[in-house]
């Protein structure tokens, strides 16, 4: 059991699937994590039970807390889309009785870190010709697909929170059209995070079995069913085991490309494209193949403006935990 006699700071990244929570003391540069832990999101029945289990092992007197949540924050309550929590500020306090507490969006979080990131960090897919002080597009495939915007602004970037991720699913290709017209037979609504999100590659995965364009093989089919899918077909995609896994995955990562092209243009980001979450890290390879930079940048007349827009994916699996307590120590 760690103990802690210094004030620290309380960062929380708080996802559908997991929750991580880490204390923080202020650093030179950036916040220096002293100790962190992450949780099943769904094994826990809310918010304060995995705060509560954390603070057991890591007494420490919190003169301040950032959580920084996978879904919209009104009015001091968020309601997750990919998790049946209710997280409530005022309950939080009236239970921990915190000095400080912030809840931001978790994008925002994580686009609060991508100036405080070091190079070693970050991974080059496309160098461009960033813009210093240019606006700067996060879009991070995970559990869902989240977006945000940094804006530079009085000195320094200030996080633009987005629920992009739920905006409609544009296909631009013939396979993509069918995937459209597959899911809509399902969905009401088919936004980018229902293709574009780790189980929008199961999606696509469905897509290609269902409609008989491949066969499915019978070790896969097994796979699929007793473990995580999602890591199943990216893994035998990556390592060329299964022709319906490869082109899935290159589907996915074509539509991917496509919509970080379209934040740079919406959000004219010439300070860069960031892959965040943590899907982009586990399929670099894939990544760098070519779909992925010739979908960003098949933006017609302004496809010259879209080339000069780098592209790069955040390597640190703490980046939005970093930015969580970065922002409660600027607050």
């Amino acid at each position: 059991m760690a103990a802690f006699k210094e004030q620290l700071i309380l960062a929380g990244d708080i996802g559908g699937t997991k929750t991580t929570l880490g204390l923080f003391t202020r650093g030179t540069r950036r916040p220096v994590l002293k100790v962190s832990e992450t949780f099943e999101s769904r094994e826990s029945p809310n918010l304060e039970t995995v705060v509560k289990r954390f603070l057991a092992v890591h007494p420490a007197p919190v003169a301040a807390a950032c959580f920084g949540i996978a879904g919209p924050i009104i009015n001091g309550v968020c309601r997750l889309p990919n998790l049946d929590w209710e997280i409530s500020a005022s309950r939080l306090k009236r239970r921990f009785r915190w000095p400080r507490l912030h809840m931001i969006n978790d994008l925002a979080a994580t686009a609060l870190a991508i100036p405080l990131l070091q190079k070693r960090e970050l991974f080059t897919l496309h160098p461009g010709k960033p813009q210093k002080q240019g606006a700067i597009a996060l879009l991070a495939p995970g559990t869902g697909l989240g977006q945000s915007f940094l804006v530079y602004h009085g000195g320094n970037y200030v996080p633009v929170p987005s629920e992009g991720g739920h905006v409609d699913f544009a296909p631009v290709t013939p396979a993509q059209i069918e995937l459209w017209q597959y899911l809509h037979q399902t969905m009401c609504h088919v936004s980018i995070e229902r293709v574009g999100s780790g189980p929008g590659l199961h999606n696509i995965y469905n897509y290609l079995k269902d409609t008989k364009k491949f066969e499915e093989a019978e070790w896969l089919n097994k796979c699929l069913r007793e473990l995580d899918p999602v890591r199943i077909i990216a893994e035998a995609a990556l390592l060329k085991k299964d022709p319906i896994c490869e082109t899935a995955l290159d589907i996915f990562v074509s539509i991917l490309g496509a919509v970080a092209g379209n934040m740079a243009l919406t959000g004219f980001t010439t300070g860069g494209v960031f892959l965040g979450g943590g899907i982009p890290p586990k399929i670099l390879p894939a990544l760098k193949e070519g779909q992925f930079l010739t979908a960003y940048k098949e933006k017609g007349r302004f496809k010259k403006i879209v080339e000069k827009i780098p592209v790069q994916v955040i390597l640190n699996d703490r980046a939005a935990l970093l930015g969580a307590a970065h922002y409660a120590f600027l607050y």
